[in-house]
């Protein structure tokens, strides 16, 4: 029999109320009704370390559940100040808590006044581990291959350090960040900044397009996809690391 994966279970409770439906924002799963979204599934967000939902619960539900267990329950992130609660999945939390969880979300969204013992769903809870490459796509043998030329073609620059940013690597000239490394649908990709002007002549490469919040700061992004892509990478960082490097660090890059 196979098994059922916490992403599986998870959408399986939050389209069982019948009038839910699913959608895809801000890269994560939400579950909506009548418009609304009720819950957010967010697998290791921005690096987080969670496999969890995150619930539009009822005023005074966030306070109360925290104050009873801050190690299954936590404020998350954006959606927290509005009264949201963050519920880990992989925690102390039995199955049927988190079925009450969600139905009482579903109801205080929809706004309907029927008793929560009468819309709590059934569905059986999960019996496998989150897929590792879900959690983290630099797991996948290829993406991590590609990471490994990244970094290490970056550390022979002066002066370099790796941190993560929203969840991914990113490789920074002093305090300035010149690379990041990160995966889209499966491909590995490098965020690069080449300046407005070169933009348009890189897009005649279909693997390079314009990333989301930084494109308009002169960013592009490149799919590590050919025999190619890392030395097109490496061309590329090298100008991306003397726009922001320090005098210093240019002078002992010269050197070297």
């Amino acid at each position: 029999m196979t098994k059922r994966s916490p992403t599986e279970a998870v959408h399986e409770l939050c389209l069982a109320f019948g009038d839910s439906e699913a959608h895809h924002s801000h890269g994560m799963p939400d579950f909506r009704v009548s418009g609304k979204v009720f819950a957010q599934y967010a697998v290791n967000h921005h690096g987080d370390g969670r496999v969890a939902l995150w619930l539009n619960s009822p005023d005074g539900v966030q306070h109360e559940c925290i104050a009873m267990d801050d190690e299954s329950y936590f404020v998350p992130p954006y959606l927290g100040p509005r009264g949201w609660l963050g519920v880990n999945l992989d925690k102390n939390l039995s199955w049927d808590e988190i079925q009450y969880q969600v139905a009482e979300a579903y109801l205080h969204t929809s706004r309907s006044t029927a008793p929560i013992e009468d819309v709590i769903p059934d569905v059986p809870p999960p019996d496998a581990q989150i897929d590792p490459i879900e959690f983290d796509p630099f797991n996948d043998p290829v993406c991590h291959r590609q990471l490994e030329q990244v970094r290490s073609f970056c550390f022979t620059l002066p002066e370099v350090t790796e941190v993560p940013q929203f969840g991914t690597p990113s490789f920074k000239a002093g305090k300035k960040t010149f690379a990041t490394a990160y995966v889209v649908d499966g491909v590995p990709c490098a965020g690069i900044w080449v300046g407005k002007e070169q933009q348009s002549v890189l897009l005649a490469d279909t693997r390079f397009s314009i990333p989301r919040y930084t494109g308009h700061n002169g960013w592009i992004q490149l799919k590590l996809e050919g025999t190619d892509s890392i030395d097109i990478f490496r061309e590329l960082t090298i100008d991306s690391y003397k726009h922001f490097a320090l005098k210093r660090m240019l002078k002992e890059l010269e050197e070297d």
